[in-house]
């Protein structure tokens, strides 16, 4: 059992990692190491659940979403997580086509801002495409919190942002 508890964690892992440190890196605001470190936290806990208790979880991938951002948001509760590294993002030759180099450091720069349970609503509800109730669940909280918290997260962005949304939304 052990090999294909191994084989079959290695599976998801190579096939998941890419979508949560996207999802890490727009929790962050664009810190990369942070994100990582995430990733690799989040995959270490579902490892230890690959197997006997992963029967009992209906989609794995979007549990690890919720280990991600639940993660997330322990870290920022850590009186240590106050220490920012300064820096430059990376500069990222794999950007897709069409993507607007300012634009995303703009958008990054603006969750940046909003405080981290905000900002995890925001990547839940609009990159991740969660319901309410998903998010609820995945935050630990109610619903009308997720609402709540959206709504105002969404209104700090629009200012943050010029007022309208509209004009990122399509580009």
């Amino acid at each position: 059992m052990g090999g294909s508890r191994t084989d079959g964690f290695r599976e998801f892992a190579a096939a998941r990692t890419g979508h949560l440190y996207r999802s890490a890196c727009l929790l962050t605001s664009g810190d990369t190491h942070l994100a990582e470190d995430l990733v690799q936290e989040t995959l270490g806990r579902m490892y230890v659940l690959w197997g006997r208790r992963l029967s009992r979880i209906d989609n794995p991938a979007a549990y690890a979403q919720t280990v991600l951002v639940r993660e997330f948001l322990t870290h920022r509760r850590r009186s240590s997580s106050s220490e920012r590294p300064h820096g430059e993002l990376p500069d990222t030759d794999a950007a897709p086509t069409g993507a607007d180099p300012a634009l995303r450091i703009t958008l990054l720069g603006a969750l940046g801002e909003l405080s981290p349970k905000d900002r995890a609503v925001i990547v839940l509800r609009y990159w991740e495409d969660r319901s309410i109730e998903e998010t609820a669940d995945a935050m630990n909280v109610s619903s009308a919190a997720v609402r709540t918290r959206c709504t105002r997260a969404l209104s700090r962005l629009r200012d943050q942002l010029g007022g309208t949304l509209v004009e990122f939304a399509m580009r």
